[in-house]
């Protein structure tokens, strides 16, 4: 049976079951996925193609390395240099498991420049040729960020002496600040490269079929299941075969999406949920990709320019339904709230824009996509560890799992071990990574330099004395805590009274007036930082909280939440109860260690306990 679909004025055939039953799979094997969200893959070893500037001097090995700074990665959400090396830790432990699948949910680089996506290839082939790893990728916001090439660069390379080092893709893009900064060094290798680029360097990893593979299909494919070889697949990999029209401004836009079927009965659905909101400029010059935003808003921008990918996806469930296929699907943007339903608690207490509220899905978009027959699908974007559950009357449900980014605290990365009844799902963080002290020497150079200039964003050298990765990723969001959200996201009187009171005060302000003494070794502001520790890591965190901690927590939230007299101003009495509620809903999701999802009834076993 086919169904004529029209897609912004181009008829696209998709088919839904076809005479396939040739290559039907009736077999229930488990087949084990690793997903790892968000690498933000960083050549430190990279080297620009067209300029002679060679990095910054190692100041021990003498090598040559393309680093950013501390300084710049403790006021980013993400880290730029040592994940180069937690990456490598990582694809060394799917190989230790023997999984020889690995999906990875966009942000696989820096932000699409050339020397980065060069060097992720160069890292992939070498896994895959060597241990016979798969990989499959999606797009996400910054790979790439905006549908076509365009010129861009970073001010916060790290230069000799502990400077900035600037280097921009074209002359003009930034003048340097003469006695803070090294002099501009120029090279196209540091543009941000589109999806024509991006897809062709790429291809190996999902984008473009193997002549191995059982199936390979995009969105704009015409060809039946039954139908299918390598040469159809092939054409339809073509960059010119992939597009949509815009048609607010009547402009071709690029897509990467595509299901692909590596070995018999098992489908990587992969959705390109980029969608690039045109600006008014893009109806007279489309090309131009300044004209139009960005795409981290995920799928309300989807549903909003290329809604079409919706009908797609149906397609391909009731037919993995029909042939008795396992389905991965995956794609950057979250399909759920990932706050643990706090996100209402969250507005009161900060505003609409802080802690990425926009960035929330709406219902709608869980509704939409259950309804199209996707019962687990797996994101990143949000560099946090979470699970987003939505059941509609309707009796349909899905589960969206946010895998936790190897740039970020914690770092970790998803197990997926699925059959045709059940998915079990297990977090595996990444704790020690060899090498990951590597740029350290070049740090101290930096924290010299902002220490002789008496710098006030100056980060605490602490940082360099941690014992593994996993304390690294901590003390990364500690001082983002302190640089950025914290300083900058909370109202002042409240931050006032959080900042001055330890935990004994907290409790006697609250009406626990028996609390001990040992309560006063925590703040205020502590139990803040333990907060974005449970936002980013959810119950992963509590081991780094500890269990005792975390039970004084929760009684002077529980008081604080059922007193009506709080000894403070009435605002601030208001702000704290919402704190408590926010940190209500994040020690108490869905399960995020190990579980397994029905994939008939939807239901989800905890099994960790």
């Amino acid at each position: 049976m086919r169904k004529i679909i029209e897609i912004v004025g181009v008829l696209v055939l998709v088919t839904f079951f076809g005479s396939c039953q040739a290559k039907e799979n009736s077999s229930d094997k488990g087949v084990k996925v690793a997903l790892m969200a968000d690498v933000h893959f960083h050549d430190v070893y990279g080297q620009l193609s067209d300029c002679d500037f060679p990095g910054v001097k190692h100041p021990e090995t003498g090598q040559h390395m393309l680093v950013r700074t501390m300084k710049a990665q403790l006021n980013s959400t993400r880290l730029f240099n040592e994940n180069y090396f937690a990456f490598r830790a990582a694809l060394d432990d799917v190989v230790k498991r023997g999984i020889r699948y690995v999906a990875i949910p966009g942000d696989y680089s820096d932000d699409g420049q050339p020397v980065n996506v060069n060097g992720l290839k160069q890292l992939l082939d070498e896994y895959s040729k060597k241990h016979g790893i798969r990989f499959f990728v999606t797009t996400g916001n910054h790979d790439p960020v905006r549908p076509f090439t365009m010129a861009a660069g970073k001010k916060d390379f790290l230069g000799m002496g502990g400077k900035n080092q600037p280097i921009m893709s074209e002359e003009g893009l930034y003048q340097s600040k003469k006695d803070s900064e090294q002099p501009v060094v120029v090279s196209k290798d540091i543009a941000v490269w589109g999806y024509k680029e991006i897809m062709s360097t790429l291809a190996n990893f999902g984008f473009s079929p193997q002549a191995a593979d059982v199936y390979w299909e995009t969105p704009y494919s015409h060809y039946a299941y039954n139908e299918y070889n390598f040469e159809k697949g092939r054409k339809a990999s073509e960059y010119a075969q992939r597009q949509y029209v815009m048609k607010s401004v009547n402009a071709k836009i690029p897509d990467a999406s595509y299901l692909v079927e590596p070995e018999d009965g098992l489908w990587f659905l992969a959705i390109d949920a980029n969608a690039y909101a045109p600006k008014k400029s893009a109806a007279t010059d489309p090309l131009n990709p300044r004209n139009y935003s960005g795409a981290g808003l995920g799928y309300s921008q989807v549903l909003a320019h290329k809604s079409h990918l919706v009908n797609w996806v149906k397609s391909v469930m009731e037919r993995a339904d029909k042939l008795g296929k396992k389905v991965v699907a995956f794609s950057h943007y979250p399909m759920v709230d990932f706050n643990d339903d706090a996100s209402e608690h969250i507005e009161k207490l900060l505003g609409k824009k802080k802690m990425q509220l926009p960035r929330i899905p709406k219902n709608r978009v869980a509704e939409i996509f259950a309804n199209a027959g996707v019962k687990v699908h797996f994101a990143g974007h949000m560099h946090i560890n979470d699970t987003g559950v939505r059941e509609f009357e309707n009796g349909k449900s899905i589960v969206n799992v946010q895998v936790p980014s190897l740039a970020a605290y914690i770092p970790a990365y998803k197990v997926a071990n699925i059959s045709l009844k059940s998915m079990d799902v297990k977090t595996v963080m990444v704790d020690e990574v060899p090498d990951f002290k590597t740029i350290f020497p070049l740090y101290k150079m930096e924290h010299n330099y902002l220490k002789s200039i008496d710098d006030k964003g100056i980060w605490d050298e602490s940082i360099l004395s941690v014992a593994n990765y996993h304390e690294f990723a901590n003390w990364h969001l500690k001082e983002l805590v302190r640089f950025r959200f914290f300083k900058k996201d909370w109202p002042k009187a409240t931050k006032k009274v959080l900042m001055n009171s330890t935990g004994k005060e907290l409790a006697a302000l609250a009406g626990i007036n028996n609390a001990k003494e040992s309560w006063s070794k925590w703040t205020g502001y502590d139990m803040v930082v333990d907060l974005y520790r449970l936002r980013s890591a959810d119950k992963l965190a509590i081991k780094d909280i500890g269990v005792e901690r975390v039970k004084q927590y929760m009684l002077v939230i529980e008081q604080l939440l059922n007193s009506n007299a709080l000894n403070v101003e009435k605002h601030v009495a208001k702000d704290l109860k919402e704190f408590g509620k926010v940190f209500k809903h994040f020690i108490s999701g869905a399960p995020v260690m190990h579980f397994s999802v029905d994939l008939k009834s939807g239901a989800i076993t905890d099994l960790n306990r």
